[in-house]
């Protein structure tokens, strides 16, 4: 008898997200992992970028400097996915705004340079980031969808019971974007 209630116990523990929930949690420290890594792809390509802009537009300076002052906060601002909540998500997306923002404005100035346009170190570059910005985005949705798996299963019973007895987690916030931002910034360098 004591056997039995062994075994049933701990199949209800297992089908109560005994295992699931911190098997979900690693996937969304490697969904934020990645966001995080293609954002740093974005920082890298964008060096470059301003490398190759530095040779045709020498007297935009100001652009110049602000896109990399904008790189060098967004590069600086990391988290890990204990340290997320919905201050510091939101912080760690304004840094990454401000670089997308500084971004946009070298797109306008190189529009002012046939020569740089035509470079093929700037066409291959700017084919990159676009590709890029296309990661970030399957990446953040991948998180994003991860993320509320793991939300689900710290918040509905059954798993929740065995996620309040056991493991003590919490929600992980989501992405939260001003209305302004919904949509992907243009890249336009034809």
């Amino acid at each position: 008898m004591r056997i039995l209630m062994i075994l049933l116990l701990s199949g209800s523990l297992v089908s109560c997200g005994f295992q699931s929930i911190p098997s979900t949690k690693n996937d969304v420290e490697a969904g934020w992992a990645e966001v995080q890594n293609q954002y740093q792809r974005r920082a890298d390509l964008i060096g470059n970028l301003v490398e190759t802009v530095k040779g045709y537009a020498k007297h935009e300076k100001e652009t110049l400097e602000g896109v990399i002052n904008a790189r060098a906060q967004a590069t600086k601002t990391t988290l890990k996915v204990d340290q997320l909540t919905p201050e510091t998500l939101k912080q760690y997306e304004q840094a990454q705004q401000g670089l997308t923002g500084a971004l946009s404005k070298l797109m306008m100035v190189s529009e002012r340079y046939p020569d740089l346009k035509a470079n093929q170190n700037f066409r291959d570059l700017q084919a990159q980031l676009e590709g890029t910005e296309n990661r970030i985005a399957v990446a953040r949705q991948r998180h994003i969808e991860i993320v509320n798996v793991f939300n689900k299963l710290v918040t509905v019973p059954m798993t929740s019971w065995t996620n309040s007895l056991i493991y003590k987690f919490s929600k992980v916030p989501q992405f939260q974007t001003d209305k302004k931002n919904e949509e992907a910034p243009k890249v336009n360098f034809e």
